[in-house]
């Protein structure tokens, strides 16, 4: 970009080269709002939902940008891929017909139940080295792995783009990774990412987008690097991504894309940083010198060597007995990843030995199912006693009928998954998750133990002799093609003008959506404490998967799990709040119904990096439904803040974080200068005790003037509405 003047990161290339007006668009890190036109949308059947819903209040006929549905978050992980897949389309089918059929209406592909997991699915097909996409998933950064800038955002930003509106993004800082040495060994390129959320923390990249570069990136496979950008999300990063190389081209050619690859070869110099250009944070990494690692429990920044997680474990009392090993998900199910875990496979197996631990398998796609079912993958898995589950998230996302505990009863699990909050993956707040690589979670279910190191442990052979692991090692790509398996994408008709799209009136799946209010001009009084959350509070404490994932459809049903995960300061309990003019204590949404149908606004209080996590807008959409107005914390995650703002609530966060002890649950708040809202200025919040007495506190803002209209509007898509007339 000549007007800068400068070298510029890989990043700053591929975001700046998708600007709606770069002659005049203002462009400082981490400080302007960029207007930006992606190249497509892709959305999960869990957020397509409610995105869809929201595109069809915008009265448009057709998405602007080409667009993607798929069927990868509803398939419940119970005895096996078919079953579960059968079940799962039998159970969805009023869901799965009205994504098809708006999909089929408004000119967006639909792939469906059993094609595989989004991001997979756009490795394989959509993303390509400088690409801009957006992804209803917060682990759409995962197509970084192929050069793209690939960005997780709530369904609100989704329809903006299928809208053909510029899509606002505040400018990224970046920082950069720089790779020396070369894996080897048991270490793989999920200890990569394992690292670096152990130095970055859960949130060290919120506002940055994560640049790898130097030497050692050519040491890692395509999916490896996707693997890496993937679990980017679990940093707070923006994205992730790698500088095109020949390991790109040689995906891309092998997944039938070789026009692209020639095209990527041609302008391979703006595939790649630029030298001498400027990173915010630098990090370097040694690959040679890293050892395989495993984070956990209960947050992924928790970052051990697998040598000393043992050790650790029976320190904290943490249970060594593994339960369930379960490899795959959007992080880690390529072909590679298989390759290597049965490579574990193999060996033990010519020993005599199974798993001790129960172990699951999810492939990433039906293309990766069929290939490694046809190269005997699949079936050596089976060998060691492991269960190949549907082509979908499963488990990753809480998706997991789990019979072989009791709720509550205290359980080690190991997966190469990319998040383990607390009752994550099968609701129980005692399962004590581990996220490492396939490979070592295969070892370490083949020892049934956390104290096993494959390094340097021996396992014992039915024989009675001691053997070591080898280091795994697998191809990278199948030797010949891949299998692509059955079709199941279904491309939108060139004439949809005859397609009808359903929703009764009184399904309790999905729901058409009614305008939220506006603002009526006023400062916000005496607004109630619905909570004050004390500790890390995820999108999954505020709008919990699972179960309650048949209901992301219908907005009044997936309100009833509003905050029902957070932990209320006040009595040190998960779903139990003070109702302030019945003084008794109940369940989160129950409180804020009841001040909905008082007439009693509210707010939430929230501690550091409220919202991390997935991208659902749910967590958004319930608060402002059950007549929240304002979420007033230390800090946000990014996807989250934004989301907040797209439906016309106030994101606020302490000018002096000290303050959030200065407010109780019984307090009552006054939000002044919502008449004078601008850009930069803090509002004034008075904080009114019961026994009189008041303080007067500042809560600084991110919006920009954009986002006050949406403010103003009652939400993003009001907005939209008012434009259009």
């Amino acid at each position: 970009m000549p007007r800068l003047n400068r070298p510029l990161t890989l990043s700053e290339k591929i975001v700046y080269g998708h600007l709606d007006d770069p002659a005049s668009q203002e462009i400082e890190r981490g400080k302007s709002y960029l207007r930006l036109r992606p190249d497509r949308v892709a959305m999960q059947d869990a957020t397509a939902q409610m995105a869809m819903l929201q595109f069809i209040s915008s009265g448009l006929s057709k998405v602007a940008v080409p667009s993607t549905i798929h069927c990868d978050h509803l398939i419940e992980a119970q005895v096996g891929g078919e079953k579960d897949l059968r079940r799962a389309k039998d159970i969805n089918q009023e869901v799965y017909n009205f994504l098809a059929t708006a999909g089929a209406k408004y000119g967006v592909g639909f792939w469906k139940p059993g094609s595989g997991i989004i991001h997979q699915i756009i490795l394989e097909n959509y993303a390509y080295p400088g690409v801009l996409l957006i992804g209803t998933d917060s682990h759409t950064p995962n197509g970084g792995g192929l050069g793209g800038i690939c960005i997780g955002v709530g369904g609100a930003d989704a329809v903006d783009v299928m809208a053909g509106i510029p899509w606002e993004l505040k400018c990224p800082k970046v920082i950069g990774v720089k790779l020396t040495g070369s894996l080897s060994g048991w270490s793989s390129p999920k200890d990569v990412i394992l690292k670096v959320a152990g130095i970055l923390t859960v949130k060290g990249g919120t506002g940055a987008i994560v640049e790898y570069h130097g030497p050692g990136v050519d040491s890692i496979s395509c999916t490896g690097m996707a693997t890496i950008c993937n679990m980017g999300a679990e940093i707070g990063a923006t994205t992730s991504v790698f500088p095109y190389n020949h390991r790109m081209k040689k995906y891309l050619s092998k997944t039938g894309r070789e026009d692209i690859a020639n095209l990527a070869d041609e302008f391979k110099d703006h595939l790649v940083p630029d030298p001498g250009c400027h990173y915010d944070q630098l990090i370097e990494i040694n690959l040679s010198e890293l050892k395989p690692h495993i984070n956990g429990p209960f947050t992924p920044d928790l970052a051990h060597p697998v040598a000393e997680v043992g050790k650790v474990a029976e320190k904290e009392g943490w249970p060594l007995d593994i339960r369930v090993g379960l490899i795959g998900s959007c992080t880690n199910s390529s072909y590679e990843d298989m390759g290597r875990s049965a490579a574990v496979a193999k060996q033990a197996l010519a020993h005599g030995l199974k798993c001790k631990s129960q172990f699951t398998i999810t492939p990433g796609s039906e293309q990766i199912r069929a290939t490694i079912e046809r190269d005997g993958y699949a079936q050596i898995l089976r060998d060691l006693g492991g269960i190949v589950l549907a082509n979908a998230c499963g488990p990753c996302i809480g998706q997991w009928d789990r019979k072989d505990i009791k709720k509550g009863e205290k359980n080690t699990i190991v997966t190469s998954y990319n998040r383990n909050f607390t009752g994550r993956n099968d609701a129980n707040p005692e399962t004590h998750a581990f996220v490492t690589s396939p490979e070592i979670v295969t070892a370490l279910a083949i020892a049934g133990t956390l104290k096993f190191n494959p390094e340097t442990d021996y396992l014992t052979g039915t024989d009675g002799k001691k053997f070591r692991l080898e280091a795994p090692d697998a191809d990278e790509l199948p030797k010949g093609e891949f299998d692509p398996g059955q079709d199941t994408y279904q491309h939108p008709p060139k004439d949809s003008s005859g397609q009808h799209v359903d929703v009764s009136p009184t399904s309790q799946r999905l729901q058409l959506l009614e305008p939220f209010d506006k603002w009526d001009g006023k400062d916000l009084e005496d607004l109630q404490i619905l909570i004050k959350v004390k500790g890390k509070c995820t999108t999954d404490h505020i709008s919990a998967a699972g179960p309650w994932l048949k209901f992301r459809g219908h907005l009044d049903n997936i309100s009833n799990n509003l905050l029902i995960g957070a932990i209320n300061i006040e009595n040190g309990k998960a779903n139990s709040v003070r109702n302030a003019v019945t003084q008794e204590f109940g369940p989160v949404p129950d409180t804020a119904r009841y001040y909905k149908k008082h007439g009693i606004r509210w707010v939430v209080i929230g501690d550091e990096n409220y919202g991390e996590g997935s991208s659902r807008e749910h967590a958004a959409l319930e608060p402002r439904h059950l007549g929240g107005r304002a979420i007033i914390t230390k800090s946000f995650a990014r996807i989250h803040e934004t989301n907040l703002k797209k439906q016309g609530l106030l994101p606020l966060t302490f000018a002096d974080p000290a303050d959030y002890n200065k407010i109780h649950p019984v307090d009552k708040l006054t939000i002044q200068g919502l008449k004078d809202f601008t850009p930069g200025k803090p509002l004034k919040c008075i904080i009114k005790h019961p026994n009189g007495t008041q303080e007067t506190i500042l809560l600084n803002h991110t919006f920009n003037e954009t986002q006050i209209e949406w403010f103003r509007a009652g939400s993003a898509l009001n907005r939209m509405k008012e434009l259009q007339q």
